[in-house]
């Protein structure tokens, strides 16, 4: 259920689930829950409220391809839950259930009751969703995933469409107890307008519905898959941690789902500092087991354990070095307050595994001013979320979120050099941060708030200009967005410009409300920001972002406050830019890289590039992303100047900086002469 606000913030393109108020608008009368009262955090309506705000199914029809006796397929829209349609026990998966509404109309969503018999055969686990105005072609889904093996209601959110017929298909059974489909009642929920135009706007595709709340999210550089989780419990945080981590991988070849529980590691990576290393390992460090460390190697498909930090942390950021060694800095959400025992630099060798502190690396000079710590008398929210990039020389820069900026240096014991202040901004707190143009040193802010929470975002946006290390930066107040926003994400796209979406008017945890629905697109040749198509869910606190290998976004997410909330958004949407479609809005043909002289270049090396399909004029490295909390310290740009050496073969070289050309896995794109990408190599770049 997501809240009625929609209709009255996005009245143009208000599609999102059923639009009613919540009879009970409030988990508890007293309490907070990270700092939000209880009393903030709109409660979930019971299903008999939800499924009253459907289009009516008076007249309503539909098929099956198999079904029991006495269950048959009539019985999921019957308008009672104690009947079921199941289908034939000698049946295998898939199996179909297709709804005839009589007559076509916009469709948003779709609401699925399991069986409520105490029995969950049959409850459906990877899954497709289809449209059809004919019955006969379907197209593309509009929703895939997994859902949770439950007895709740399921949601699927979609790209509005126009539809007679809805398909829902059961590819496995949710718990694989047995080869069986089964719905109670299924229910369909009316748009009120369809998207804009892909040419201008882009297009928010396939909808992956998962069995989590993505609080976290990175990509594995061996599979291309995305890798998500969100804490010892697939929609809560706090409480008794089990010192486990649920998780789940979308592969976007196939379109599955799948989940894993990791418990090797004895770890809760649930609101840690999170990046890439320079083999492409996936490092989680601390949060709700605040002194853990926990390694993914994609190519294993495996997690371990890292050692433990010197200071315990929680909502950190960290960074990876020009030397592959990973930084990290704050973070007094868990593990005790900056006020005791000062969160100071610390510093990761992925050679060892092992963690070293840099108290010449003092986490005094990056603090926000945050009432709420003054109201504790400790810091808790001023260290949070540093906005760090590894530079020339083994430095970071922090750019924020705080308003005062500062070199860290990482040699011996550490060091600090402030590097002003940014411009006419404020303390941005869960703003963000992109480095759009690696090798001018060139980093893009985007909003935040004064305050971690109970505070209006602003639109300010900035460009800093980094020279060496320990000289104050240049630094460009620009045009502002057209929307304030905190806990947003942006990302860094093929052609150069950064897509911003998602985020929240109001900074408050846990609620749908004030949403930004409307996603925007900076262009850095003119530094103007341009509306892109609205998005279908809001993306508030604990959302993520990701670049993907085929150039498309990923933005999913929000929320995470346990059973009984009504804010948590178990499910991802797919966002394919302007740059993939035809004026006439059909998908652009798009370039092909055949191949790639090496897998792995040294920074100053060469790569020799083969490409088929329209004439390639342009390419570009974009490091892979990690984000957790607004922060993606990772991601960053490199345009490639490429010398065409005839019969679509080119050669470019890689900036030999390590500073500049990270170590680690990149994504190489090819571009067309009007921005268009390929679908992405990976490759490995290393330290000369």
């Amino acid at each position: 259920m997501r809240g009625f606000l929609y209709v009255l913030l996005c009245p143009a393109y208000s599609l999102a689930a059923p639009q009613v108020r919540p009879d009970n608008n409030v988990l508890a009368k007293s309490g907070t829950l990270d700092g939000v009262p209880l009393n903030a955090i709109p409660a979930k309506p019971p299903v008999s409220q939800i499924v009253a705000a459907a289009i009516p199914r008076e007249g309503w029809t539909v098929t099956c391809d198999s079904s029991q006796a006495g269950n048959e397929c009539s019985n999921a829209i019957d308008g009672s839950t104690d009947t079921f349609w199941i289908t034939d026990s000698a049946a295998s998966l898939p199996q179909s259930i297709v709804v005839d509404m009589q007559t076509s109309r916009i469709v948003g969503n779709i609401t699925i009751q399991p069986r409520q018999d105490g029995t969950p055969n049959g409850n459906i686990g990877q899954h497709q969703v289809f449209l059809s105005e004919d019955g006969t072609n379907w197209g593309n889904p509009v929703a895939v995933g997994r859902y949770f093996d439950d007895a709740r209601l399921k949601t699927s959110i979609f790209t509005p469409g126009n539809a007679r017929y809805v398909k829902i298909t059961s590819l496995s059974e949710a718990g694989n107890r047995a080869s069986v489909m089964s719905i109670a009642e299924v229910n369909v929920y009316d748009a009120t307008d369809l998207p804009p135009s892909p040419a201008v706007a882009g297009s928010w595709g396939l909808t992956v519905d998962m069995p989590l709340v993505a609080v976290s999210a990175a990509i594995e550089w061996a599979s291309g898959r995305l890798l998500i989780w969100s804490s010892f419990s697939w929609n809560g945080f706090y409480g008794a941690s089990g010192h486990q981590t649920i998780t789940a991988s979308y592969d976007p070849v196939t379109q599955l789902v799948s989940d894993r529980v990791i418990s090797n590691t004895d770890h809760d990576m649930f609101c840690e500092g999170l990046s890439l290393d320079a083999n492409g390992r996936i490092v989680a460090v601390g949060g709700n087991s605040d002194r853990g460390t926990s390694i993914y190697d994609s190519t294993s498909d495996s997690w371990s354990d890292g050692g433990d930090l010197i200071k315990p942390r929680g909502y950190q950021a960290q960074a990876t070095l020009s030397d592959g060694r990973i930084f990290t800095i704050g973070a007094s959400w868990s593990g005790g307050s900056s006020t005791d025992n000062p969160k100071d630099g610390e510093i990761y060798d992925t050679a060892t595994d092992t963690w070293s502190a840099l108290p010449g690396c003092p986490v005094g000079p990056m603090l926000t001013s945050d009432p709420e710590d003054v109201s504790l008398g400790h810091i808790y929210r001023g260290d949070n979320h540093g906005w760090l990039f590894g530079w020339r020389n083994g430095s970071v820069f922090q750019a924020g979120p705080a308003v005062a900026m500062n070199w860290y240096g990482t040699s011996g014991t550490g060091s600090q050099t402030a590097a002003g202040s940014r411009a006419s901004d404020t303390d941005s707190m869960c703003g963000n941060a992109v480095m759009y143009d690696a090798v001018g040193g060139k980093i893009l802010t985007l909003g935040g708030a004064p305050n971690y929470v109970n505070s209006y975002s602003t639109s300010n946006a900035h460009i800093i200009t980094l020279g060496d290390p320990d000289t104050t930066p240049e630094v460009a107040t620009i045009n502002s967005m057209a929307f304030p926003r905190a806990f947003h994400n942006s990302l860094v796209l093929p052609d150069g410009k950064v897509f911003i979406t998602g985020g929240q008017h109001y900074a408050v945890g846990f609620t749908d409300q004030t949403p930004q629905l409307i996603p925007e697109m900076w262009d850095p040749a003119t530094q103007a920001f341009t509306q892109m198509a609205p998005i279908s869910i809001p993306r508030n606190y604990h959302s993520t972002g990701v670049l993907m290998p085929d150039a498309t976004v990923m933005n999913g997410g929000g929320g995470l406050c346990g059973d009984g909330c009504d804010t948590n958004h178990p499910d991802a949407q797919i966002y394919s830019p302007p740059y993939l479609f035809n004026a006439d809005g059909s998908l652009a043909a798009r370039p092909v890289i055949d191949s790639v002289s090496a897998g792995e270049v040294a920074g100053g090396g060469q790569l020799t590039i083969t490409t088929s399909g329209p004439a390639v004029t342009n390419f570009a490295l974009i490091r892979l992303s990690s984000t957790t909390h607004t922060v993606n310290t990772d991601q960053r740009r490199i345009a490639l100047a490429p010398d065409n050496t005839g019969d679509n073969s080119f050669t470019v070289t890689v900036p030999t900086d390590p500073g500049v050309s990270l170590p680690g896995y990149w994504y190489l794109f090819a571009l067309t002469e009007n921005g268009v990408p390929s679908v992405a190599k990976f490759v490995k770049v290393t330290i000369a």
